[in-house]
């Protein structure tokens, strides 16, 4: 049975109605392990047809000495890899599995896996144009879906609870767009996570438009103000685009309440204390060495609070309220909204105000 060629608009379409025609079976990705880790679809497995090693061996020898010699070897390799895929995943599956398989340009890798699949018996889908078509549309997928949405931008200064009010909002049932969650950083100059790698850049494109896609367009979708990197990574620019034209709420805390907040939410530093001041040091061109050095003085004697407010106050305070009243169009039609802690019952009793007065 020959593998049925699809186009990466037709899969982004057929991928958005899963849940409705059974979309696909399974999605599998034939590139290397490399490949794979650097951006995939949503859900899609690896059975990698070259691993890593075997790819730069076949690559070198089609370089240094012919395409023919390297093609025999390619060949015995994605032979000797698809029986194993074969073997460990294939044996127990019905005739009625029907996957969709692509590689980066949809050639030889899929294609191989895809020919000896459709040999069995399997009704086999393969993404013309592979991994690479499927980027390019999914990028223009992103344009289309986002002017459909209805955003309400979460504003307020550093501290003020805006990611605690996403998180209690998701648990209330809202749709909620966790930029910060996606890019796994808190979006300022100390906001890299200990422990945790950001994604790739395309990766999060990947996994910005797998939560796009699942939005309700009837419904008010949640999301914080943000600059247009998080990290390292940036925010695709037709999100960008809607997020700054679309209505804001201006979450207040007070100082010492915003202090409490970041304590609590930045526990690696608190427990860290030289990590928090090697991070300062982030801020020697900002700030000057002389203010810095005074913080990490601060930090030996154990005034960690006092450090956290005095950064509140004259650096994230001031840089933020520029770039927020530069940036998002409505913000000075937004409507304040002071809390008196940011404990998780005051966030859930603002979530669930919020989410009735969107409905």
């Amino acid at each position: 049975m020959a593998a049925r060629l699809i186009s990466a608009d037709e899969a982004i379409a057929r991928m958005a109605l899963a849940e409705i025609d059974g979309g696909f079976s399974n999605i599998i990705d034939a590139r290397t392990e490399d490949e794979f880790d650097l951006d995939h679809l949503p859900g899609a497995l690896n059975w990698p047809s070259l691993t890593n090693e075997e790819r730069i061996r076949v690559g070198t020898l089609y370089k240094q000495v012919s395409a023919f010699e390297a093609n025999k070897i390619g060949a015995s390799l994605v032979s000797s890899n698809i029986s194993r895929h074969i073997d460990r995943y294939v044996m127990p599956l019905g005739k009625d599995w029907q996957p969709l398989i692509y590689c980066w340009r949809g050639g030889k890798r899929s294609g191989s896996l895809a020919l000896v699949l459709g040999q069995i018996g399997f009704r086999v889908w393969l993404i013309e144009g592979g991994y690479k078509a499927f980027r390019a549309a999914m990028v223009n997928d992103i344009a289309r879906l986002v002017p459909a949405l209805r955003f309400r931008v979460i504003t307020g200064p550093t501290g003020s609870g805006k990611t605690r009010l996403l998180q209690a909002l998701s648990h209330a049932g809202a749709q909620v767009l966790d930029l910060e969650e996606l890019a796994r950083h808190r979006s300022s100059v100390l906001g890299r996570i200990p422990g945790k790698a950001q994604p790739s850049q395309k990766h999060f494109d990947t996994l910005v438009w797998d939560k796009l896609r699942g939005f309700d367009s009837s419904k008010t979708v949640f999301v914080e103000a943000e600059s247009k990197k998080v990290g390292n990574v940036a925010v695709p620019q037709a999100l960008m685009d809607v997020m700054r034209q679309s209505p804001c709420i201006d979450l207040q805390l007070s100082d010492d309440e915003r202090v409490k907040l970041l304590l609590e939410d930045y526990a690696f530093f608190a427990n860290d204390l030289g990590l928090f001041s090697e991070r300062l040091s982030l801020l020697n061109e900002v700030k000057g060495k002389s203010v810095v050095q005074a913080w990490q003085q601060q930090l030996l004697n154990g005034q960690v609070e006092a450090v956290v407010k005095d950064l509140l106050l004259s650096h994230y305070d001031p840089t933020y309220a520029r770039s927020v009243a530069r940036n998002f169009v409505q913000y000075p039609q937004a409507v304040a909204v002071a809390l008196p802690d940011g404990h998780t019952t005051s966030m859930q009793a603002l979530a669930f105000r919020l989410l009735n007065e969107s409905q």
